[in-house]
């Protein structure tokens, strides 16, 4: 049976798919809407144009798309297992990945359970937090303290974890005993001129936060360490380690969302390596197999795993679990991270991404351009309408949508959220596409802040 034609395609998702994330159905109407094939860093819409990816398909294609080596591992896979035994066998290429999460995570975070993606696996860190304080005798420790612009998923509990009002307002009102401090914010840095300065005063906000809702109620803290969704935001160096510190003093779990940052994102295998300090509990998802299939990952220390699974010889107490939560197709792409070990994608990396974030801050010269931030294969770009003042733009001006509607057109696919464009591509992008992603991307800047 022959393929539809791609009007035809267009018009049968404007009737019957439901576009994500505040889009209707002229959405399908636009260049790069329906997809048909990805390769590497490049993507080929229904009507056959290419585009170069500066997203990495919401930063999980770490590998870019459809690795051939993952892709046949995968296969291989179906050929043993298709279906998810959840619940009682583990697949091998299960316990395999569990291993190899374990080799690469630091401290006693050894016990990975997994889940479908980001969310739960999210999700299931905060349950286990008031878990722990339960078995431990701290029955009224419940309370998660989360930040402002982080996001943790799309489950009502990872919502209200997570703070960012756009991806919320709607499902209100979301679960209580969710408490928020301010994040680190190096542009708008309410602590004075000295970002790294002020590591100190937002770290001290999560203190008085849990003085003042008592710390015999405080269960965990969870954040990203650089923010990703809402702009890019690296916290000052001293941050995280201020952070431990002051969980250790309350009795608090350490959450660390590095669904995004993890497996090779910021040039090394974890971003908590590079601020030197040991969460309790670190959440992975996207990077693991190159979102090539759903899967997530909680890795819990062993003195957590400890304490909730003593009681198994009794019967049991975990009640956590998802039908297809580490389905073994999913975990076949351990291969993923072999080929980011044998490949020393790192390195590349540490290398092609430092070019990559250099010609990022290029774009400071344009007069809407107010600051460029991150690292590596991860930057944000925020607009503003006077850069003396920092003013931001009104939502109406659509800048970011309009510069990505700009660079679609020239053949780039960027990110906007609010008033910024959120670049990370492929860890695999060459320097070449890299000047082209930039060449692209200036033009279309330059573009919109000549229409505005």
């Amino acid at each position: 049976m022959p393929e539809p034609d791609a009007a035809t395609l267009k018009e049968t998702a404007k009737a019957h798919l439901w576009p994500t994330f505040g889009k209707d159905p002229s959405f399908f109407d636009s260049p790069a809407s329906i997809i048909t094939q990805g390769r590497g860093s490049m993507v080929t819409d229904v009507d056959g144009g290419q585009y170069l990816d500066a997203t990495s398909s919401a930063f999980a294609s770490t590998l870019g798309f459809n690795h051939p080596v993952v892709v046949e591992a995968m296969i291989q896979e179906m050929s043993n297992l298709v279906q998810n035994p959840s619940g009682w066998p583990a697949p091998v290429s299960q316990v395999r990945l569990a291993e190899k999460l374990a080799s690469l995570s630091p401290g006693t975070l050894q016990y990975t359970m997994f889940a479908c993606n980001g969310t739960d696996a999210n999700e299931t860190a905060i349950k286990m937090a008031r878990q722990y304080h339960k078995m431990m005798g701290n029955g009224s420790k419940f309370k998660v303290i989360g930040r402002s612009y982080n996001y943790h998923g799309m489950s009502l509990a990872t919502l209200a974890a997570g703070a960012v009002t756009p991806r919320r307002k709607f499902f209100e009102p979301l679960p209580g005993g969710f408490y928020h401090i301010n994040p680190p914010y190096s542009y708008r840095n309410r602590y004075g001129d000295d970002y790294e300065a002020s590591a100190e005063g937002y770290a001290n906000e999560l203190r008085e936060l849990i003085e003042l809702e008592d710390p015999s109620t405080v269960a965990c803290y969870i954040g990203e360490q650089t923010i990703t969704a809402r702009g890019v935001i690296p916290p000052p160096k001293g941050y995280m380690p201020k952070i431990r510190e002051i969980c250790d003093e309350y009795d608090v779990i350490l959450i660390v969302d590095e669904v995004v940052t993890g497996i090779g994102r910021t040039g090394g295998w974890l971003e908590c390596l590079e601020y030197d300090y040991v969460p309790d509990i670190l959440v992975l998802a996207k990077g693991i197999n190159s979102g090539y299939v759903p899967l997530g990952a909680a890795i819990f220390s062993e003195e957590i795993y400890d304490v909730i699974s003593r009681p198994q010889c009794e019967g049991g107490l975990l009640t956590m679990g998802f039908t297809y939560s580490g389905h073994p197709i999913a975990c076949a792409a351990l291969k993923n991270i072999e080929i980011i070990e044998r490949e020393d994608i790192c390195a590349q990396v540490r290398d092609v991404g430092s070019y990559f974030f250099e010609q990022a801050l290029t774009l400071g010269d344009l007069p809407i351009v107010g600051d460029v931030r991150g690292s590596h294969f991860m930057v944000g770009i925020e607009y503003v309408a006077d850069k003396e003042r920092k003013t931001p733009f009104e939502p109406s001006a659509r800048v970011a949508e309009k510069v990505f509607e700009a660079c679609r057109d020239q053949g780039l696919i960027v990110r906007p959220i609010g008033n910024q464009t959120v670049l990370s591509p492929p860890l695999v992008m060459t320097r070449t596409q890299v000047d082209t992603l930039f060449a692209i991307l200036r033009t279309s800047i330059e573009q919109t802040a000549s229409e505005i």
